[in-house]
């Protein structure tokens, strides 16, 4: 079995079409999306493509998915609980305002949907083993850390896994490192990598590839422009121009160990 793992597609839809592409050429026969899917400029657009998708799929959610989900359940948008943080720090108003827009734009059609996405998927693959999919960590979809985060912390979070392989997202940045007995593997991002310009994601079996893919990125920062999204002017930027991954992991390295 082939498995190829999306994570941290934010909406952009030029970068999800150029990778299933390549998902294509790659002849997987399972795709596992893990989380935050949104918000981001093409919300809609985006979700239709991965509920249209031939090849089987399964879908974890993420503290994006589930901020936009809060945003649908708030009677008052103003007085949400969840904004997909453990940072003490308020939310900057234009996150909160993605987030809102978003919750609107998909509550109509993909409300129920998104509400089957589960936390974690487990799955064997031949050649990798036993394999765990989370969004962040098996027991957060919040929780951050990178390639240079200290050894010790993470340790209770990832011993007494049966997985010998965890693949995880979130922090927009690709690693495979080890975590005491546990391989750990960051997918990287699709909409919103960090570093590279383009989209990552991932391709397990019989072992695992940290995968890049080239688009059109002009077009793309084009498409993202003339959508209606609060913050288009920005996303179609980082997508042009992305946030270096030095000044990336001196935010998350230590975030939440």
């Amino acid at each position: 079995m082939r498995v190829a793992a999306l994570y941290d597609i934010h909406g952009n839809l030029p970068a999800l079409e150029a990778v299933l592409d390549d998902v294509g050429a790659a002849r997987v026969d399972l795709i596992v999306v893990g989380g935050d899917v949104l918000p981001g400029p093409m919300p809609r657009e985006t979700l239709a493509r991965l509920q249209d998708l031939t090849i089987p799929a399964r879908f974890i959610c993420g503290n994006g998915d589930l901020a936009v989900l809060a945003q649908i359940d708030a009677v008052d948008s103003n007085a949400v609980a969840y904004w997909g943080t453990t940072s003490d720090a308020p939310l900057p108003e234009p996150l909160k305002e993605a987030l809102r827009w978003t919750a609107k734009e998909v509550r109509d059609d993909y409300e129920l949907v998104l509400r089957t996405w589960a936390r974690t998927f487990a799955i064997w693959i031949d050649g990798v083993g036993d394999v765990l999919f989370c969004h962040a960590t098996p027991r957060s979809e919040t929780e951050s850390f990178t390639r240079l985060t200290p050894e010790a912390p993470l340790l209770p979070v990832f011993e007494g896994l049966k997985a010998s392989l965890v693949v995880c997202g979130h922090t927009h940045m690709q690693f495979d490192r080890m975590i005491g007995r546990v391989r750990v593997v960051n997918a990287g991002s699709v909409g919103m990598p960090f570093g590279r310009p383009g989209a990552e994601w991932a391709l397990l079996g019989p072992d695992v590839e940290l995968r890049h893919t080239s688009y059109d990125l002009a077009d793309a920062a084009s498409r993202v422009r003339a959508a209606a999204y609060p913050q288009a002017a920005s996303t179609a930027a980082a997508i042009l121009s992305p946030a270096s991954e030095t000044s990336m992991l001196d935010a998350f390295t230590n975030a939440s160990f």
